[in-house]
């Protein structure tokens, strides 16, 4: 998908320069929840067909994500009905994010575990993996039964995978070596 991300990342970029740091946050939000509805295929359908007007498509977006958009993420938005980039909205609001945390100094981190993590266990998960990264994390957990025991991180490019499949992949590659 270089593609999508190519396409997306000028209207990313043009969004965050218009935005001050404290706006980005609320922003961030709303471009989650616009990539969430333009996910769906019939509102692209509805898009995509000829009789439909741009503004009939901003309307049925806004209405779905609560009507009350800010002005920016508006101006953005229709941009993006105009040149029939809506399949891009998604992209634009991951690369959105993404250079919202790097202005922060926070990185995204994916925690793949065997079994659900609670509260307390996940901050002491997120916290050793502060230190081991260097940096900041907004954490989110994604249960993978395949694991088996463990976890893997994944932060930006980078992973640390302490998993019970990857300790016997080790092993199985010591052995057969």
């Amino acid at each position: 998908m270089a593609e999508l991300a190519t396409i997306a990342r000028p209207y990313a970029e043009a969004l965050f320069k218009a935005v001050s740091a404290s706006e980005a946050p609320a922003l961030s939000q709303q471009m989650n929840a616009l990539a969430v509805v333009a996910e769906d295929d019939r509102l692209r359908e509805f898009a995509d067909n000829p009789k439909t007007q741009g503004q009939q498509v901003f309307d049925v977006i806004a209405a779905a994500v609560g009507g009350a958009l800010d002005a920016k993420i508006g101006n953005l938005l229709h941009a993006v009905i105009d040149n029939g980039r809506l399949a891009a909205l998604p992209e634009m609001a991951a690369q959105f994010q993404a250079l919202v945390n790097t202005r922060s100094g926070v990185s995204d981190a994916t925690i793949e575990s065997a079994f659900e993590i609670d509260a307390a266990q996940l901050a002491q998960v997120v916290a050793t993996l502060e230190k081991r990264f260097s940096r900041k994390l907004e954490a989110r957990v994604v249960v993978v039964p395949e694991l088996i025991g463990g976890i893997r991180a994944i932060v930006g490019d980078e992973v640390l995978d302490t998993s019970v499949r990857a300790r016997l992949e080790q092993m199985k590659v010591a052995l057969t070596a």
